[in-house]
């Protein structure tokens, strides 16, 4: 869609938050005394290591100019969450405080559902700063109630919801917002492309920078997905709508520099071919499935190198799937990037101490990283199938469900993905590994991404999938604290929330979304300390990158 520009200061933009004075540490959501240090503890430290031995002259000419344009998706993610970093981190005198809001890119625990913790800054705005902090929801709907190209804007992917001279609501678009920080990265980017010796490269790289400078970034979007021979990758721009809580319209900025890993890559590129034949067994009625994803997908494995902005607060992401625009994903359907280096950390630091700690000791064994990887690949696989545009006329799942499709869309990925690694493994795809191995690692796996709290929907499409798969049976919890996976059960209880998922998201179900919510979306008491004996063990919930900020 067109964008119709208006004129702000940046100054206005970034002045949505006021940076408090900070010196000791706060209260968190539970209502006790939180010292920083002890909220720092929940990570542990990774140096992103990737074997760069294969690459090029020219690659290696490209990494750093790659690295710069992504570095300054981080700003302009500082100005969408918070507003004016520099503010908020001289405010703060307590170095500890100070490096953990670097972490959070602001000043709220996104491991613990937002919590502020610097006094005085108040809960984390809905909208972070990607809407003024005095609008209302009944506000912005009011104003986008008659259609047309101004609630096409305000509603748009690409633009800030700000006021005008009269108050009135207007959209900004990004590339005029952040305009310096576009204009440096395209920069970059096409130093970039002109190094590139693969055309396919080339060519992404130039429409992306071109797409910063518009906000249209389909076409680079599909360039992105037609490229099959490159070894270096970038994802960069404004993609994920997770920082929008409070509609869920607004991408935020971010930013991956990869390194594809051939060997792992080739050993995955068979899956994607398959994905028609998948969406045709999906255990939910016709209606929910007629629509046909698309076989030109990728799927490779990748190293990662460098990230920023959405893609580096909180919880770190493993696995990637994109390009979320609808259109291009039915036509061309998505490329899934597995982050190995990444998930090995996870992996080795997180989980396995987790299953050592909640899993029965008979089942330790079915906790591996080659399950681990399927399902994360799987999940991200999944977000392919099912539907994308509801089947009564409500448009899009993620218009007709707004702030809540984020959650329910990485629920579904996750049940889905368990729904394929069955069907291959019946197909003989994957191997002679025990199809137990992915469902008792996929339950530590629950337990890993429910750490990540409320904030973040992973961590909501996880509490909520707990409990719906304890209420069928699926695992049980010993009276030594210990969780036995029932593999028969659990695969009806995935069927049976497969069903509820997609028929929720074909409805365009926005209040069905809430009363499925308000029932599983809830930590009950026995998981709650179960989830604390981890935290007294001083088991990591996630891991922090060692990189160059």
């Amino acid at each position: 869609m067109r964008i119709i520009p208006a004129v702000l200061t940046l100054a206005t933009m970034t002045a949505c938050v006021t940076a408090p004075v900070a010196t000791t540490p706060d209260v968190g959501s539970s209502g006790t005394t939180s010292p920083v240090s002890q909220r720092m503890a929940k990570y542990t430290p990774v140096r992103l290591a990737a074997d760069t031995a294969g690459l090029s002259v020219s690659e290696r000419r490209m990494l750093p100019l790659l690295i710069d344009a992504a570095r300054a998706m981080h700003d302009v993610f500082w100005m969408q969450s918070y507003g004016n970093r520099d503010s908020l981190l001289s405010s703060i005198t307590d170095p500890v405080a100070r490096e953990f809001a670097v972490i959070n890119v602001g000043p709220w625990d996104r491991l613990d559902g937002n919590a502020p913790f610097i006094p005085g800054v108040g809960a984390k705005p809905e909208g972070a700063n990607l809407y003024p902090r005095d609008m209302t929801k009944a506000e912005f709907e009011a104003a986008v109630a008659a259609g047309g190209a101004r609630a096409d804007s305000l509603k748009s992917l690409y633009t800030l919801v700000r006021r005008d001279a009269a108050g009135r609501l207007i959209a900004v678009p990004y590339h005029h917002a952040f305009a310096a920080q576009h204009r440096h990265a395209a920069a970059r980017l096409r130093e970039a492309a002109a190094l590139a010796e693969d055309a396919g490269l080339r060519r992404y790289l130039t429409l992306r920078a071109d797409a910063l400078l518009t906000d249209d970034y389909q076409p680079s979007d599909f360039a992105w997905m037609d490229m099959k021979s490159n070894t270096l990758d970038i994802v960069i721009g404004p993609i994920e709508t997770y920082e929008d809580a409070l509609f869920g319209y607004k991408a935020a900025h971010e930013g991956y520099v990869l390194i594809k890993d051939r060997e792992w890559s080739t050993r995955l590129s068979k899956y994607a071919a398959m994905l028609p034949g998948l969406q045709r067994g999906i255990p939910v009625p016709d209606a929910y499935k007629q629509e046909t994803p698309g076989s030109d997908s990728d799927l490779g494995a990748y190293d990662v190198v460098y990230v920023s902005g959405d893609a580096n607060n909180g919880s770190k992401t493993i696995a990637i799937n994109l390009p979320n625009d609808e259109q291009v994903q039915l036509t061309k359907g998505t490329r899934r990037l597995q982050l190995k280096n990444a998930m090995r950390a996870k992996f080795d630091k997180i989980l396995l101490p987790i299953a050592q700690e909640l899993i029965v000791a008979d089942q330790l064994d079915n906790v591996t990283f080659d399950a681990f990887f399927s399902n994360v690949m799987f999940h991200e696989v999944a977000h392919g199938l099912g539907i994308k545009s509801t089947i009564n006329g409500r448009g899009s799942v993620r218009t007709a469900l707004k702030e809540r499709a984020s959650a329910l869309e990485e629920g579904k990925a996750d049940i889905l993905g368990l729904y394929m690694i069955r069907e291959l493994h019946s197909q003989g795809e994957l191997g002679t590994a025990s199809l137990d191995d992915n469902y008792v690692t996929f339950l530590a796996s629950l337990f890993r991404s429910i750490r990540f709290g409320a904030a973040s929907a992973h961590g909501r499409a996880n509490i909520a999938a707990f409990n719906f798969l304890e209420g069928m049976g699926a695992f049980s919890r010993g009276a030594d604290g210990k969780y036995r996976v029932d593999p028969v059960k659990m695969r009806q209880g995935a069927d049976s929330l497969s069903r509820v998922i997609l028929t929720l998201q074909g409805d365009g179900d926005y209040e069905g979304v809430g009363r499925f919510s308000e029932r599983f979306g809830t930590i009950g008491p026995v998981l709650r300390a179960d989830l604390d004996r981890l935290r007294t063990r001083s088991i990591p919930v996630d891991i922090v990158y060692e990189q160059e900020r």
